[in-house]
């Protein structure tokens, strides 16, 4: 990074596009999932992070949380931002096994992803996948660069992830409460 670069945090349910050379998208991923995807030709770039695979979430707003919605909006991003299908590539990072109680959340996750990259015909130059520790990573999206940094504490990490899987089943069970008493009539 130089002292004119602008780090933009990109958390968990979002997807980022740029193509200002001047960005740089930082993450801190455990269970979840960031794919760093840019056009080399058009110097276009984008990333996100996915907490689940696939989900049936209704709100809009908890959609962008799983990998076939945010994977379908990064690439559909970089589409309207000049990229090409044909040249797109990416990076992948993420999937640990940070909390044991959270079951095989990173594996699926894994999973998800190069089975849509391989089905989308998307190439992956890298990958940084499992294993126990958090990533920290940060991307260039014009030019590509990614760089990891491995967390050794990720015990903030995983007191995140439990919380958020907490909050994620009390919204599923109170909207399939509220779901289930509705009537609608035509």
């Amino acid at each position: 990074m130089n002292d004119h670069s602008v780090v933009k945090t990109v958390i968990q349910g979002e997807v980022e596009i740029s193509g200002d050379p001047s960005v740089v998208f930082a993450t801190l991923l455990g269970s979840c999932v960031s794919v760093c995807m840019f056009d080399p030709l058009a110097r276009v770039g984008g990333i996100n992070h996915f907490l689940l695979p696939e989900g049936g979430a209704s709100e809009s707003g908890t959609a962008m949380r799983f990998g076939v919605n945010s994977m379908e909006m990064l690439v559909n991003g970089l589409l309207k931002a000049g990229g090409q299908r044909s040249r797109l590539v990416c990076k992948v990072f993420g999937g640990a096994a940070v909390v044991p109680s959270l079951g095989r959340i990173g594996q699926e996750n894994i999973r998800f992803v190069t089975h849509y990259l391989v089905d989308e015909g998307i190439r992956c130059v890298s990958q940084s996948l499992g294993g126990t520790l958090a990533r920290r990573i940060r991307f260039w999206p014009t030019t590509g660069r990614a760089q990891q940094n491995l967390v050794q504490d990720v015990q903030g990490i995983g007191k995140q992830e439990v919380a958020y899987s907490r909050r994620e089943a009390e919204a599923e069970r109170k909207w399939a409460r509220e779901a289930s008493s509705e009537v609608e009539l035509f």
